[in-house]
């Protein structure tokens, strides 16, 4: 339920005319209440207005991230797995590499070269994003190349992409699923990290990350400001966590057989 207020808070808020960066200093860290449902923050802005901003901010760096990451990554693992030899050597180290570094770490260090913004936010995130379903599609197809219908496509004289995205992607879809649902989650808290370290997204624009990072400072006067975004975040993400839960039990042959 909370996820799909979600999806739609941030879809819509465009549309309602809200004002989250609009200063009324008359409102300075004002307490939730009737004028305001979640108070004001330290230069009068409604916390509700700029958490519906924040939303926005929050799924399109989501899905923008687990997309590119996911197509990257899948494209980059299936053709490791299908051709195999040094081509695979190749991505296997690669990977490897790309691993051996803390994730966050390196985004930290991305989102801090090329500087803040949403776009390269997801840039940072999808460098070192892709990595996981690479690893996973690559599994996946080296576990699924010696079967016998592909095989037999390869003596019908089916090409390689052919191959890759009729016989192969399809059958590595559902960890591929499950993947993308957990990788929404981390896109979501890795952008509040960024924007809560002031890498991410820049005021006046609103994102939950940023939102946290301004309330700290008033946390003992107005706890407002951390807990309406901090909760948000909550709750989004295990959200999404709980629907990655559900996709992995219900496409999990093994559970349904048993």
């Amino acid at each position: 339920m909370f996820l799909v207020l979600w999806v739609l808070s941030a879809l819509f808020a465009p549309l309602a005319g809200l004002t989250p960066n609009r200063v009324d200093l008359s409102a300075i860290l004002a307490p939730p209440g009737e004028l305001s449902l979640l108070g004001n923050d330290d230069l009068g802005r409604p916390v509700l207005d700029r958490l519906l901003a924040g939303a926005r901010t929050s799924l399109i760096v989501g899905v923008g991230v687990v997309a590119i990451s996911a197509l990257v990554g899948t494209l980059i693992g299936g053709l490791a797995g299908l051709l195999g030899g040094w081509v695979d050597r190749l991505v296997a180290r690669l990977i490897d590499l790309f691993m051996a570094f803390p994730g966050i770490l390196l985004a930290i260090a991305l989102a801090g070269v090329m500087g803040p913004g949403v776009d390269n936010v997801i840039l940072a995130l999808v460098t070192v994003g892709w990595v996981g379903y690479a690893r996973l599609t690559r599994a996946q197809v080296l576990s699924l190349v010696g079967r016998d219908h592909v095989a037999a496509a390869r003596a019908l004289g089916c090409a390689g992409a052919a191959i890759l995205f009729r016989h192969l992607l399809p059958l590595a879809l559902a960890p591929l699923l499950v993947e993308a649902t957990f990788g929404v989650a981390s896109a979501i808290v890795a952008e509040a990290g960024l924007s809560f370290l002031g890498l991410g997204v820049q005021p006046p624009e609103a994102s939950w990350g940023n939102m946290v990072r301004d309330g700290v400072s008033y946390l003992l006067v107005a706890p407002h400001l951390v807990l309406a975004p901090g909760l948000a975040i909550f709750a989004v993400v295990l959200s999404v966590n709980l629907l990655g839960d559900a996709l992995r039990d219900g496409l999990d042959v093994r559970l349904q057989a048993g």
